[in-house]
């Protein structure tokens, strides 16, 4: 324990003189620090003192502690996300605007097309025999000139003959567009190619045969359009025997 000496002073009555040792003082300024930091942290909070820590303790925490983020990096940060989705978006809406003028470009062919293919198809009925026609005018004109040879002419010799050629010609015209006409006599009946219109009996041909015909039969590129009309062959029948009387009848007759 450290000791407090009084030494009495011989000149002023009463007076005395003190010898305090250093680590006493020292210790007495310690309490009084440590009060004053006890009214200071209750005068901030409720809360405990907290206790004195010193720059050599409290720097390695502050250097080992992790910065918080800036408010001006979180801005940055959210302005650059921003700008990625409007850049994202302005993209999609520039596609989208592409196949609606493609989808537009496309019903708008449609309908040019359904119209076009409207036009085609009443052309095709007005004028889709134009090309029959034509090559069928000039079966018309020889038709003409051979009338008007008759009516100049008695020459029945060659108006025949220019019949024959109109004929042929008009044949021909009729080939050169798939039309073919066919001739049955003495095939076998057919129904799918002949029409019968009535049955001969004959001994030329074997029954069921076409016999002769009243109108020729004609295909379109190997369709049949008209059937051949036929007569259709068939067996004689036989005749009958005649009847003879006998000589009894006879005398039976006369006595009667």
């Amino acid at each position: 324990m450290p000791t407090i000496t009084a030494v009495s002073q011989n000149d002023e009555k009463g007076s005395f003189s003190t010898n305090i040792a250093d680590d006493i003082i020292n210790e007495a300024l310690k309490s009084v620090e440590k009060a004053k930091a006890s009214v200071r942290g209750d005068a901030d909070s409720d809360s405990a003192p907290a206790a004195t820590v010193t720059p050599e303790e409290t720097a390695p925490a502050e250097a080992t502690a992790p910065a918080p983020p800036a408010a001006a990096d979180e801005v940055a940060m959210l302005t650059t996300q921003l700008e990625v989705s409007m850049a994202k978006g302005r993209e999609l809406m520039g596609k989208i605007k592409d196949e609606h003028e493609k989808m537009l470009r496309a019903v708008a062919d449609l309908e040019n097309y359904k119209k076009r293919a409207a036009k085609e198809k009443d052309e095709v009925q007005k004028f889709g025999s134009e090309k029959l026609l034509r090559d069928f005018l000039p079966v018309v004109d020889n038709f003409d000139r051979a009338l008007e040879h008759a009516r100049t002419s008695g020459d029945l010799e060659s108006l025949k003959k220019g019949v024959e050629m109109t004929r042929k010609l008009f044949e021909d015209t009729l080939g050169k567009h798939g039309v073919k006409g066919f001739s049955s006599k003495g095939e076998p009946f057919d129904p799918n190619r002949h029409e019968a219109m009535s049955a001969a009996e004959t001994d030329e041909l074997p029954p069921n045969h076409v016999h002769s015909e009243y109108l020729r039969g004609f295909t379109l590129n190997d369709r049949l359009i008209r059937p051949a009309l036929v007569v259709v062959s068939k067996a004689k029948t036989p005749a009958e025997a005649p009847v003879t009387e006998t000589p009894a009848a006879a005398d039976t007759e006369t006595k009667s």
